[in-house]
């Protein structure tokens, strides 16, 4: 029997008991891999615990947050606009600067109309929430960001589950459903955990023939596929098969904040009924101004994206000859599966060991054996870089025995 003085007496409040006995907190404070303190950063270098690390876990995928004129926007905004608006548009109003960022995207992504958020995150659950209700049906690929997961249970409609990236378990699904159901269907651009890209041609022409109404959310789309970077919608061609084109300011465009597009109807109504628009504060300005700024340089400077592709080649093909499985990644979101997290962990750490700063993630965060380390590429890894990171992929399988 334990001693009393070896045992932390118990609270009173049972919540502090669930936070104190967690689990999951106890092995993450053990293992120590996330939450790690960056004294500083430059471009894809950065220094962690007084070392000099190449980082290869950003999702900067054109590395415009340290251009010269995103950088230079955001600080002119602030000067001129101060901080933050301090409030939400609904009850502070917008600001010019809002509705310039939202009538650029809006022509950039072909859409009549744009809603900008303060996060990523917030734009997804809306673009999912403000629609469905109760009563509806919701089709979502089984491998969603939790954004949209968290979107489709507060809406409160059915929601069915199809295989990832299975346009036959979608139309056994869609199929099986009442024909007078009102239907909504949520796919991403491209999986970021695992980089594919969506098979939205054969997915959205179900939509289309059940009548769904299709949310795409696009943050790791924008900026990397389709003609001039337009995302997964254009580089097939589809966009009137989607209704919403969702995502984050904080991947290609070097800032913070999320989107959504659709037509004017509709973005209207989700500036009516979406109480993570209506309760929530607007988008900083300069954090506005450096998304203005960086798609301004998306559309101006081509070379960033053909940088970043030819980067993600040398560095796949670099995986690849090691023997490295990396789930069939078609875009620079490029995971290595270790397949375990007995693997999984001492990979990461001898990667940290030789100077590359990644990320892992293990079950349940991913499906059972395929524990991973997720890496993104960007367009500001130099060549002397890659070969670091080359040579840390090397030691780290031979390390792990792989």
């Amino acid at each position: 029997m334990a001693l009393p003085f070896f045992t932390k007496p118990k609270h009173t409040k049972p919540l502090l008991n669930r936070c104190r006995d967690d689990l999951a907190t106890k092995m993450r404070l053990k293992y120590d891999p996330y939450y790690h303190v960056i004294q500083a950063q430059q471009g894809s270098r950065i220094q962690l615990g007084g070392r000099d690390m190449i980082m290869l876990a950003s999702n900067d995928y054109l590395g415009l947050s340290f251009h010269p004129k995103v950088v230079e926007a955001g600080q002119t905004a602030l000067r001129k606009w101060g901080a933050s608006p301090t409030g939400a548009r609904s009850a502070n109003g917008s600001r010019a600067y809002h509705i310039e960022l939202e009538e650029k995207l809006a022509a950039f992504l072909g859409r009549e109309a744009c809603h900008v958020h303060s996060s990523g995150y917030l734009s997804c659950v809306a673009a999912t929430a403000s629609f469905a209700q109760k009563g509806d049906l919701i089709f979502g690929d089984k491998n969603l960001h939790s954004s949209l997961w968290d979107g489709i249970r507060l809406s409160m409609a059915t929601v069915e589950r199809f295989a990832h990236n299975n346009p036959d378990d979608l139309r056994e699904a869609l199929e099986a459903s009442s024909p007078a159901a009102t239907k909504m269907l949520v796919l991403e651009g491209v999986y970021s955990m695992e980089g594919h890209i969506c098979r939205l041609p054969e997915l959205a022409q179900l939509g289309e023939a059940h009548r769904c109404f299709t949310v795409l959310d696009d943050a790791h789309g924008l900026g990397v596929l389709g003609e001039g970077g337009r995302g997964t919608a254009a580089h097939f061609g589809l966009g009137d098969q989607v209704d919403i084109l969702c995502g984050s300011l904080s991947k290609s465009l070097g800032s913070t904040g999320g989107f959504v597009a659709a037509s004017r109807e509709v973005i209207e109504y989700l500036r009516t009924n979406s109480k993570q628009t209506i309760f929530s504060a607007a988008l900083s300005p300069a954090q506005t101004a450096i998304a203005s700024a960086a798609l301004d340089v998306l559309q101006n400077e081509p070379e960033h994206r053909e940088r970043l592709w030819a980067n993600t080649r040398r560095y796949r093909d670099m995986l690849h000859s090691l023997g490295l499985d990396t789930w069939g990644s078609e875009t620079p979101a490029i995971p290595i599966v270790l397949g375990s997290k007995e693997r999984a962990y001492p990979f990461w750490q001898a990667l940290r060991e030789k100077g590359i700063f990644t990320i892992m993630s293990i079950a349940p965060a991913v499906p059972a054996g395929k524990d991973l380390i997720r890496t993104a590429i960007s367009a500001l890894h130099s060549d002397e870089q890659l070969d670091q990171i080359g040579e840390a992929m090397a030691y780290a399988v031979k390390k792990v025995g792989l």
